[in-house]
């Protein structure tokens, strides 16, 4: 998608949302009849919008910018478009894999979980090169009391864990 700034993002997360935009309405009165009604816009929940942008950017068409200063986009796979369209540019850089141009770290070296449906998953995050799984020992504080004024113990306990992290 195109870089944006924060700012941005807000800005199109609103315009996604204003344009579905409802009346909602209230009624007041004694045990419940309407003698009074309020009504108001109200926009969507922010789930039901995070699933119109992800609809739209997963349908995103790419375009190419025209010599006139740039007033007018020309899709680049001829596939026409309307207001409602999410347009790019430019692809996105692959966070995958090391990118210092990009500020990317990639993913080589993450820990990850396996059996997650979340995106600590190792089948999202690992991009699909696999991960590889240890048995790591490390001491940690365990047992820890808090003594009257100030003054916390802990002892030290030896822990086992399996960890996965990404090639």
């Amino acid at each position: 998608m195109i870089k944006c700034s924060g700012n941005a993002l807000l800005g199109e997360i609103w315009q996604a949302s204003r344009r579905y935009v409802r009346t909602a309405c209230k009624c007041h009165g004694l045990s419940g009849s309407c003698s009074l009604r309020t009504c108001f816009k109200r926009v969507p929940d922010f789930s039901e919008v995070g699933v119109r942008l992800r609809a739209g950017f997963d349908d995103a068409l790419r375009v190419t910018v025209s010599n006139d200063n740039g007033r007018r986009l020309h899709p680049a796979d001829y596939r026409l478009y309307t207001d409602e369209d999410l347009v790019y540019s430019q692809d996105s850089p692959d966070y995958c894999i090391r990118n210092s141009r990009v500020g990317s770290l990639g993913t080589r070296g993450r820990q990850c979980e396996p059996h997650s449906m979340g995106l600590d998953s190792c089948d999202i995050l690992c991009c699909g090169r696999g991960y590889r799984t240890r048995k790591v020992t490390t001491a940690e504080n365990c047992r820890c009391e808090f003594r009257w004024c100030c003054e916390v113990v802990c002892q030290t306990c030896t822990v086992t864990k399996i960890v996965h992290k990404c090639r």
